[in-house]
This record gives structure tokens, sequence and C-alpha cells, in this order.
């Protein structure tokens, strides 16, 4: 299935959905309480057959979280990318590990280093940092007194 093709089938299922071409793949834009709608149509739509999630990371636009997806149909080698907003105030999404189990890891480092809370992760805690350590060092809005990192 080509780009345009798969961006056709999406919007007459998800017609609230951006799509639009991206550099290389379709990119989906839409509100978070979507999110597990449109993965479970992803990876269970047996033409569709996204059953890898290979990329999962943050965005931080200083007004709010963008969450970035990337999923891959081994079988058909076509790849979409996913964009969902999150609120700053409260960073909340649903957790993907229980569909694709590489989101464990993926949303662990996230909510390490940008707190972003992954509802239903089954072990969310720090990867990298100690528990002791404050603040989220890659959002914008973080402020490290000792090596004097501003951003």
């Amino acid at each position: 299935m080509g780009n345009e093709e798969l961006i056709l089938k999406l919007k007459e299922v998800f017609p609230e959905m951006d799509c639009v071409q991206g550099n290389d793949w379709p990119e989906l834009s839409f509100g978070s309480d979507r999110l597990i709608d449109v993965i479970t149509y992803l990876k269970q739509t047996p033409e569709l057959a996204f059953d890898y999630l290979f990329c999962e990371t943050c965005v931080d636009w200083k007004t709010h979280f963008n969450m970035v997806y990337h999923l891959d149909s081994t079988r058909y080698r076509h790849n979409v990318v996913l964009k969902v907003k999150t609120d700053r105030e409260k960073p909340e999404i649903a957790s993907l590990a229980h569909v694709y189990r590489t989101a464990e890891q993926h949303e662990r480092e996230i909510f390490d280093l940008f707190g972003i809370v992954f509802l239903g992760h089954p072990n969310l805690k720090r990867i990298m940092l100690t528990e002791e350590w404050v603040g989220y060092p890659l959002r914008k809005d973080y402020e490290d007194p000792i090596n004097i990192i501003k951003l």
C-alpha cells in the first residue's frame, strides 16, 4: 500500500484526524483521547498490520508536549508517524506497553527525562536518573544551577 492510499484509508476511518504526507512517511495528528483506538486499528487491521513500534519519543513545544510514535509493518514494509498533543500542566497519556512490548522501555525513558505519565504502564519509574533526581532534564523549562544549564 502506497502512502497516498494509506492516507485515504485512514481519513476514511478517522475523518477528524489530520493526515499529511511527511518527508518520508504519512503523519497522523489527533487528540490523546483517540490514541488507543487508532493504535488498535493500525495494528489489528489485516491490510495495515502495523505490528512494530520502533520509536516513541516526546517533543517539548513550551506550551504543550507532542508524543511521537513511529510504526512499521514488517509484513508490508510501510511506515507511519503518529503525533499526539498532550497537556503541559498535567502531562498524561495512555501507555502502549500492553499493545507493543517495545513501548515499555521507551515510555520509562520519556517519563524519566520529560515527566510524561503513562497511564496503565506496568512499571513506570526512572530508568536512567536516580529516584532522588529533581525535575526532568529534557524539558525546556529545566534548570540545573550546578551545571548552569538553562534551556
